[in-house]
Protein backbone atom coordinates (compact mmCIF):
# COMPACT_ATOMS: atom_id res chain seq x y z
CA UNK A 1 0.00 0.00 0.00
CA UNK A 2 1.83 3.30 -0.82
CA UNK A 3 2.01 5.57 2.02
CA UNK A 4 1.42 9.47 1.30
CA UNK A 5 1.85 12.63 3.51
CA UNK A 6 -0.35 15.14 3.68
CA UNK A 7 1.14 18.46 5.41
CA UNK A 8 -1.28 21.73 6.07
CA UNK A 9 -2.20 24.02 8.91
CA UNK A 10 -5.44 23.54 8.19
CA UNK A 11 -6.95 19.60 10.47
CA UNK A 12 -9.97 20.45 8.27
CA UNK A 13 -8.54 20.33 4.98
CA UNK A 14 -5.98 17.38 5.89
CA UNK A 15 -9.17 15.27 6.50
CA UNK A 16 -10.85 16.18 3.81
CA UNK A 17 -7.75 15.20 1.32
CA UNK A 18 -7.13 11.95 3.83
CA UNK A 19 -10.46 11.29 3.62
CA UNK A 20 -9.95 10.93 -0.57
CA UNK A 21 -6.51 9.22 -0.28
CA UNK A 22 -8.20 6.39 1.97
CA UNK A 23 -11.35 5.64 -0.31
CA UNK A 24 -8.63 5.28 -2.72
CA UNK A 25 -6.33 2.98 -1.18
CA UNK A 26 -3.76 4.86 0.25
CA UNK A 27 -2.46 5.06 3.51
CA UNK A 28 -2.38 8.33 4.99
CA UNK A 29 -0.02 10.45 8.24
CA UNK A 30 -0.65 13.94 8.51
CA UNK A 31 1.60 16.92 9.32
CA UNK A 32 0.59 20.47 10.59
CA UNK A 33 3.34 22.12 9.57
CA UNK A 34 7.03 21.27 7.62
CA UNK A 35 8.76 21.37 11.33
CA UNK A 36 6.09 18.46 11.96
CA UNK A 37 6.55 16.66 8.46
CA UNK A 38 10.25 16.76 8.70
CA UNK A 39 10.19 15.18 12.39
CA UNK A 40 7.41 12.59 10.88
CA UNK A 41 9.75 11.24 7.85
CA UNK A 42 12.83 10.69 10.10
CA UNK A 43 10.54 7.33 11.16
CA UNK A 44 8.20 6.89 8.21
CA UNK A 45 8.68 6.19 4.35
CA UNK A 46 6.22 7.77 2.46
CA UNK A 47 5.59 7.56 -1.75
CA UNK A 48 4.48 11.28 -2.01
CA UNK A 49 3.73 14.39 0.31
CA UNK A 50 0.94 16.43 -0.81
CA UNK A 51 1.39 20.28 1.28
CA UNK A 52 0.30 23.44 1.69
CA UNK A 53 2.81 26.65 0.83
CA UNK A 54 1.71 28.62 4.08
CA UNK A 55 1.99 27.73 7.42
CA UNK A 56 3.32 28.61 10.65
CA UNK A 57 6.13 27.48 11.62
CA UNK A 58 7.53 26.11 8.73
CA UNK A 59 6.13 26.96 5.28
CA UNK A 60 6.07 24.68 2.43
CA UNK A 61 8.82 25.88 0.34
CA UNK A 62 11.14 26.17 3.27
CA UNK A 63 9.95 22.74 3.75
CA UNK A 64 10.81 21.47 0.35
CA UNK A 65 14.15 22.84 -0.13
CA UNK A 66 15.21 21.35 3.49
CA UNK A 67 13.40 18.16 2.49
CA UNK A 68 15.84 17.96 -0.42
CA UNK A 69 19.14 18.52 1.60
CA UNK A 70 18.39 16.53 4.18
CA UNK A 71 20.42 12.92 3.51
CA UNK A 72 18.36 11.37 6.51
CA UNK A 73 15.45 11.71 4.05
CA UNK A 74 14.71 10.36 0.99
CA UNK A 75 15.17 13.58 -0.98
CA UNK A 76 13.50 11.64 -4.12
CA UNK A 77 10.56 11.39 -2.62
CA UNK A 78 7.58 13.37 -5.11
CA UNK A 79 5.81 16.76 -3.95
CA UNK A 80 2.71 18.32 -4.68
CA UNK A 81 1.69 21.16 -3.77
CA UNK A 82 -1.59 22.02 -2.55
CA UNK A 83 -2.39 25.88 -1.81
CA UNK A 84 -4.46 29.10 -2.27
CA UNK A 85 -1.12 30.25 -3.59
CA UNK A 86 -1.49 30.76 -7.54
CA UNK A 87 0.76 33.66 -8.63
CA UNK A 88 3.65 32.70 -11.32
CA UNK A 89 6.50 33.36 -9.27
CA UNK A 90 5.51 31.41 -5.82
CA UNK A 91 4.96 28.64 -8.46
CA UNK A 92 8.56 29.20 -10.21
CA UNK A 93 9.92 28.63 -6.81
CA UNK A 94 8.01 25.75 -5.55
CA UNK A 95 8.79 23.88 -8.92
CA UNK A 96 12.64 24.74 -8.48
CA UNK A 97 12.71 24.26 -5.28
CA UNK A 98 11.39 20.24 -6.16
CA UNK A 99 7.80 20.50 -6.39
CA UNK A 100 6.73 17.94 -9.06
CA UNK A 101 2.57 19.35 -9.14
CA UNK A 102 1.21 22.37 -8.49
CA UNK A 103 -2.66 22.47 -7.46
CA UNK A 104 -4.49 25.28 -6.79
CA UNK A 105 -7.49 25.11 -3.46
CA UNK A 106 -10.19 24.73 -3.72
CA UNK A 107 -9.38 21.74 -6.13
CA UNK A 108 -11.15 18.74 -7.58
CA UNK A 109 -10.58 15.22 -6.20
CA UNK A 110 -10.10 13.79 -9.07
CA UNK A 111 -7.35 16.25 -10.39
CA UNK A 112 -5.02 15.56 -7.37
CA UNK A 113 -5.89 11.88 -7.48
CA UNK A 114 -4.57 11.75 -11.11
CA UNK A 115 -1.40 13.71 -10.43
CA UNK A 116 -0.82 11.19 -7.60
CA UNK A 117 -1.33 8.35 -10.06
CA UNK A 118 0.74 9.95 -12.47
CA UNK A 119 3.74 10.74 -9.70
CA UNK A 120 3.54 7.23 -8.23
CA UNK A 121 2.65 4.21 -10.41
Amino acid sequence: MKKILIVDDSAVFRKVVAMHLKTQGYEVIEAGDGLEAMDKLKNDQVNLIVCDVNMPNMDGLTFISKLRTDNQINKFTPIIMLTTESQEEKKRQGMEAGAKAWLVKPFAPEQLLMAISKLIK
